[in-house]
């Protein structure tokens, strides 16, 4: 799970995520901030509480930990899809059913709109190809209300079986050097 940054220097940086969909969300990021700067534009990262205009009774915060709670909260699950298995995850409608039975929402319209903060906000990530490409702007919402829509809590533990690509092939040879600063990354 190792991406390789080249700074205008050309000095390489590598970084290591825990599991395939943070180095996913790290590289999403780093594009669009990339994207940003050579554009001329001031990176800055956008609140969905100003553009979602959610009042400010909601602490998103307060939400995250009553979803979090292993009585009351979403259950995380093991779920199979497309010959991959998703462990710690849970689907959109959970989310929505949850939100409403917790009466944090009236309809499961608002839901979406509380939902996509969340996930906005990183509280909620999004785990396969379908709710990736509604949280990329492929969708109507960046948060999908459907139960093959997967996500996951930031801190869960989420990790997916089954799944390979030829873009995780990483030449050995490219990790020679020496460890300037060590650490993990951390989004939020």
């Amino acid at each position: 799970f190792v991406f390789k940054l080249t700074a205008a220097k050309q000095q390489d940086h590598f970084f290591q995520a825990a599991y395939l969909e943070e180095r996913d969300a790290w590289v999403r990021d780093i594009k669009k901030a990339i994207h940003c700067i050579d554009g001329g534009q001031r990176f800055a990262r956008k609140s969905t509480r100003k553009s979602v205009r959610l009042p400010e009774t909601i602490n998103l915060s307060a939400l995250y930990l009553s979803m979090k709670d292993p009585e009351k909260g979403i259950k995380e699950l093991k779920l199979e899809k497309d010959k991959r298995v998703f462990n710690h995850c849970f689907t959109g409608t959970c989310v929505i059913d949850w939100l409403v039975s917790s009466n944090s929402i009236r309809n499961r319209k608002e839901g979406l709109l509380l939902a996509s903060s969340l996930l906005s906000e990183g509280y909620l990530q999004p785990a396969g190809d379908t709710s990736k490409a509604a949280a990329e702007g492929l969708s109507d919402s960046p948060f999908l209300d459907l139960c093959d829509a997967y996500y996951y809590f930031p801190d869960s533990g989420f990790f997916c079986e089954g799944y390979s690509s030829d873009d995780d092939v990483i030449l050995k040879e490219e990790f020679r050097g020496t460890i300037v600063k060590q650490g993990c990354l951390l989004k939020q």
